[in-house]
């Protein structure tokens, strides 16, 4: 077992390591899964087989060390050397290879409930959200807010809440599911969006903006016109960027892209049923769903509500909806 549990460990060990490294493209979430199977059988084998071989044999122990102790006695030696104390605790202590298996389920279950169905950490790694998230910006998500889903196939096991738009959310990036992206709910299964001039309109309705101080992004170094947009029950803030034109450059094939027209002004786009158009808040700096097209229900991951830490700046701390 020494032999075998080397080769699961080194296999976790040299995952991760290939994965830091950019060897291969990494999924925590099966990680996870896979780390709470294995320490989870060591776990039941020890609790139902290790264990009770142990204190079996620390028994026998007890039971020859009386047997030897009544002998002496019966030659009239009374008092016997040694103390099997030392003796039977090393029996009945864990060997290293449970110490870091069977040990470790009780953390790596909890921390595997927990992220799977109740709340789950994400650094913001780019400021396509400013000003709502800022680069750094250590958040949670709530991943019961829109139904449980089962870990690592993403399968819906509760209906949960719908998407409202302006509910900020992150889900697995269409073009590529393995990477987890954050944007704002713009538009739901049966609206027309249209993003034309730099301006909001859903189902022919202009969203509310009012022009509010200028943003200054100290990574850049530069001020941005900053905006209160409402969007629903939410209101939020937006940037544009005077320098950046209009129209949506560079766009990918994806699919139900002909319910989308585009145009020097912008683009108009009929959602899908099932579907949700998602953009950044930092509208000029945002790779979204102008670009990519709709997010599909099956890639959701959750809803972002709080910012639990950005080691920069404690005052980020706090609710953002």
């Amino acid at each position: 077992m020494q032999v075998l549990t080397s080769l699961i460990l080194a296999a976790f060990v040299g995952y991760a390591g290939a994965w830091y490294f950019g060897a291969v493209e990494g999924n925590f979430a099966l990680l996870l899964f896979l780390a709470t199977v294995v320490t989870g059988a060591y776990w039941l084998a020890e609790r139902f087989y290790f264990l009770p071989q142990r204190q079996k044999a620390a028994a026998l122990l007890e039971t020859e060390a009386a047997q030897r102790r009544a002998e002496l006695g019966k030659l009239g030696i009374s008092q016997v050397d040694g103390d099997i104390a030392v003796a039977r605790g090393r029996i009945l202590a864990q060997p290293w290879w449970l110490d870091w298996t069977a040990g470790l389920f009780p953390v790596i279950i909890a921390v595997f409930f927990l992220r799977s169905f109740l709340f789950e950490p994400f650094k913001i790694p780019s400021g396509s959200m400013i000003p709502t998230l800022l680069v750094g910006d250590l958040i949670l998500v709530n991943k019961f807010h829109y139904g449980v889903r089962l870990p690592v196939i993403n399968t819906k096991i509760t209906e949960g809440n719908k998407p409202q738009r302006g509910d900020v959310m992150v889900f697995r990036y269409p073009p590529k599911p393995s990477l987890d992206y954050i944007k704002r709910v713009v538009g739901v299964p049966g609206d027309e969006v249209a993003y034309l001039n730099k301006r909001l309109t859903i189902n022919g309705q202009v969203m509310t903006t009012v022009a509010v101080p200028e943003f200054f992004d100290e990574d850049v170094m530069r001020y941005f016109k900053q905006y209160e947009e409402s969007l629903g029950e939410h209101k939020h803030r937006i940037l544009n960027d005077d320098d950046r034109p209009a129209f949506v450059p560079g766009t990918d094939d994806f699919a139900f892209k002909q319910n989308c027209r585009y145009s020097v002004e912008g683009v108009v786009c009929k959602v899908p049923e099932g579907h949700y158009f998602m953009m950044g808040d930092n509208r000029d700096n945002s790779l979204d769903s102008r670009y990519w097209g709709f997010v599909p229900d099956k890639n959701i991951v959750g809803k972002a509500f709080f910012v639990w830490m950005n080691f920069t700046s404690l005052k980020r701390i706090g609710s953002f909806n």
